[in-house]
Protein backbone atom coordinates (compact mmCIF):
# COMPACT_ATOMS: atom_id res chain seq x y z
CA UNK A 1 0.00 0.00 0.00
CA UNK A 2 1.53 3.54 -0.79
CA UNK A 3 2.55 5.53 1.86
CA UNK A 4 0.28 8.92 1.95
CA UNK A 5 1.21 10.63 5.20
CA UNK A 6 -0.03 14.48 6.33
CA UNK A 7 3.19 16.51 7.59
CA UNK A 8 1.76 19.05 10.36
CA UNK A 9 -1.49 18.48 9.45
CA UNK A 10 -1.29 19.16 5.62
CA UNK A 11 -2.04 16.50 3.57
CA UNK A 12 -1.15 15.56 0.22
CA UNK A 13 -4.13 15.65 -2.67
CA UNK A 14 -5.07 14.19 -5.73
CA UNK A 15 -6.48 14.94 -9.32
CA UNK A 16 -8.75 12.51 -11.06
CA UNK A 17 -7.81 9.50 -12.48
CA UNK A 18 -4.12 9.11 -10.33
CA UNK A 19 -2.24 5.73 -10.32
CA UNK A 20 0.26 5.42 -6.87
CA UNK A 21 2.61 2.51 -6.80
CA UNK A 22 1.69 0.19 -4.11
CA UNK A 23 5.37 1.20 -2.91
CA UNK A 24 5.65 4.76 -3.62
CA UNK A 25 5.54 7.59 -0.96
CA UNK A 26 3.80 11.18 -1.16
CA UNK A 27 4.00 12.81 2.22
CA UNK A 28 3.18 16.77 3.14
CA UNK A 29 2.00 19.95 0.92
CA UNK A 30 1.60 17.76 -2.75
CA UNK A 31 -0.84 18.17 -4.88
CA UNK A 32 -0.76 16.40 -8.36
CA UNK A 33 -3.49 17.02 -10.90
CA UNK A 34 -5.28 14.83 -13.01
CA UNK A 35 -4.07 11.30 -15.28
CA UNK A 36 -0.58 11.60 -12.86
CA UNK A 37 1.05 8.36 -11.72
CA UNK A 38 4.03 7.77 -9.43
CA UNK A 39 5.53 4.22 -10.05
CA UNK A 40 7.19 1.70 -7.64
CA UNK A 41 9.75 3.33 -4.91
CA UNK A 42 9.35 7.16 -6.29
CA UNK A 43 9.45 9.06 -3.33
CA UNK A 44 7.21 12.70 -3.44
CA UNK A 45 8.22 14.40 -0.34
CA UNK A 46 6.55 18.08 0.33
CA UNK A 47 7.55 17.87 3.53
CA UNK A 48 9.70 21.34 4.16
CA UNK A 49 7.81 23.45 1.23
CA UNK A 50 5.10 22.51 -1.72
CA UNK A 51 5.29 20.11 -4.48
CA UNK A 52 2.93 21.27 -7.08
CA UNK A 53 2.40 18.58 -9.72
CA UNK A 54 0.39 19.89 -13.59
CA UNK A 55 -1.77 17.07 -15.37
CA UNK A 56 -0.65 14.13 -17.30
CA UNK A 57 2.59 13.79 -15.57
CA UNK A 58 4.32 10.71 -14.67
CA UNK A 59 7.65 10.18 -11.62
CA UNK A 60 8.98 6.96 -12.52
CA UNK A 61 10.29 4.29 -10.15
CA UNK A 62 12.61 5.64 -7.56
CA UNK A 63 12.56 9.18 -8.87
CA UNK A 64 12.60 11.34 -5.47
CA UNK A 65 11.02 14.87 -6.27
CA UNK A 66 11.84 17.52 -3.13
CA UNK A 67 11.99 20.92 -2.40
CA UNK A 68 14.12 23.20 0.18
CA UNK A 69 12.84 24.54 3.52
CA UNK A 70 11.96 28.43 3.07
CA UNK A 71 13.51 28.70 -0.40
CA UNK A 72 12.61 26.98 -2.65
CA UNK A 73 9.48 25.05 -3.71
CA UNK A 74 8.99 22.75 -6.53
CA UNK A 75 6.54 23.24 -9.07
CA UNK A 76 5.89 20.41 -12.06
CA UNK A 77 3.41 21.59 -15.33
CA UNK A 78 1.36 19.42 -17.62
CA UNK A 79 3.05 16.15 -19.59
CA UNK A 80 6.04 16.12 -18.08
CA UNK A 81 8.09 12.31 -17.42
CA UNK A 82 10.43 12.73 -14.66
CA UNK A 83 12.58 9.16 -15.65
CA UNK A 84 13.82 6.03 -13.64
CA UNK A 85 15.68 7.53 -10.46
CA UNK A 86 16.17 11.22 -11.50
CA UNK A 87 16.25 13.56 -8.20
CA UNK A 88 13.93 17.03 -9.06
CA UNK A 89 14.90 19.29 -5.94
CA UNK A 90 13.38 22.66 -5.11
CA UNK A 91 12.42 23.54 -9.01
CA UNK A 92 10.30 24.67 -11.93
CA UNK A 93 9.70 22.23 -14.54
CA UNK A 94 7.36 23.96 -17.33
CA UNK A 95 4.97 21.88 -19.86
CA UNK A 96 6.11 19.13 -21.86
CA UNK A 97 9.35 18.77 -20.27
CA UNK A 98 11.59 15.10 -20.44
CA UNK A 99 14.30 14.70 -17.63
CA UNK A 100 15.86 11.51 -18.21
CA UNK A 101 16.87 9.00 -16.40
CA UNK A 102 19.39 9.48 -13.21
CA UNK A 103 19.33 12.72 -13.70
CA UNK A 104 19.67 15.92 -11.45
CA UNK A 105 17.72 19.12 -11.34
CA UNK A 106 18.66 21.27 -8.64
CA UNK A 107 17.43 24.38 -6.47
CA UNK A 108 16.17 27.70 -8.70
CA UNK A 109 15.94 25.46 -12.27
CA UNK A 110 13.67 26.75 -14.52
CA UNK A 111 13.27 23.93 -17.32
CA UNK A 112 11.25 25.59 -20.08
CA UNK A 113 8.56 23.66 -22.23
CA UNK A 114 9.90 21.43 -24.30
CA UNK A 115 13.12 20.72 -23.69
CA UNK A 116 14.69 17.52 -22.59
CA UNK A 117 17.60 16.77 -19.64
CA UNK A 118 19.27 14.01 -20.65
CA UNK A 119 20.15 10.54 -18.65
CA UNK A 120 22.91 11.47 -15.96
CA UNK A 121 22.72 15.11 -16.36
CA UNK A 122 23.16 17.44 -13.36
CA UNK A 123 21.93 20.97 -14.19
CA UNK A 124 23.14 23.11 -11.44
CA UNK A 125 21.31 25.54 -9.15
CA UNK A 126 19.70 28.68 -10.77
CA UNK A 127 20.04 27.04 -14.47
CA UNK A 128 17.61 28.15 -16.54
CA UNK A 129 17.46 25.42 -19.61
CA UNK A 130 15.91 27.19 -22.71
CA UNK A 131 12.89 25.80 -24.39
CA UNK A 132 13.76 23.49 -27.32
CA UNK A 133 16.82 21.91 -26.68
CA UNK A 134 18.75 18.84 -24.98
CA UNK A 135 20.49 19.94 -22.10
CA UNK A 136 23.13 17.12 -21.13
CA UNK A 137 26.40 16.56 -19.08
CA UNK A 138 27.71 17.37 -15.73
CA UNK A 139 27.35 20.18 -15.30
CA UNK A 140 24.25 20.67 -17.91
CA UNK A 141 25.15 22.12 -21.05
CA UNK A 142 22.74 23.15 -23.83
CA UNK A 143 23.71 20.44 -26.61
CA UNK A 144 21.10 20.85 -29.77
CA UNK A 145 18.16 21.67 -30.39
CA UNK A 146 15.14 18.68 -30.42
CA UNK A 147 14.19 17.58 -33.38
CA UNK A 148 10.37 16.86 -34.69
CA UNK A 149 10.80 13.25 -33.52
CA UNK A 150 11.99 14.49 -30.01
CA UNK A 151 9.30 16.95 -29.65
CA UNK A 152 6.64 14.04 -30.41
CA UNK A 153 8.25 12.13 -27.90
CA UNK A 154 7.45 14.75 -25.13
CA UNK A 155 3.82 14.40 -26.03
CA UNK A 156 3.54 10.77 -26.42
CA UNK A 157 5.43 9.55 -23.69
CA UNK A 158 2.87 11.12 -21.09
CA UNK A 159 -0.10 9.72 -22.82
CA UNK A 160 1.50 6.20 -22.99
CA UNK A 161 2.16 6.30 -19.05
CA UNK A 162 -1.25 6.95 -18.30
CA UNK A 163 -2.28 4.05 -20.99
CA UNK A 164 0.33 1.94 -18.87
CA UNK A 165 -1.13 2.98 -15.37
CA UNK A 166 -4.58 1.89 -16.41
CA UNK A 167 -3.10 -1.92 -16.80
CA UNK A 168 -3.25 -2.02 -13.17
CA UNK A 169 -6.77 -0.91 -12.78
CA UNK A 170 -8.18 -1.81 -16.22
CA UNK A 171 -6.68 -5.00 -17.13
CA UNK A 172 -8.59 -4.98 -20.36
CA UNK A 173 -7.02 -1.72 -21.59
CA UNK A 174 -4.59 -2.76 -24.38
Amino acid sequence: MSVILPVKGISPSFGKDCFLAPNCTIVGDVTLGDNCSVWFNAVVRGDVNAIRVGNNVNIQDGAVIHCTYLRAATTVGDNVSIGHNALVHGCTLENNVLVGMGAIVMDNVVVEPFTIIAAGSVVLENTRCESGYIYAGTPAKRVKAISEEQRALLTRLPENYIMYSKWFTSPEVP
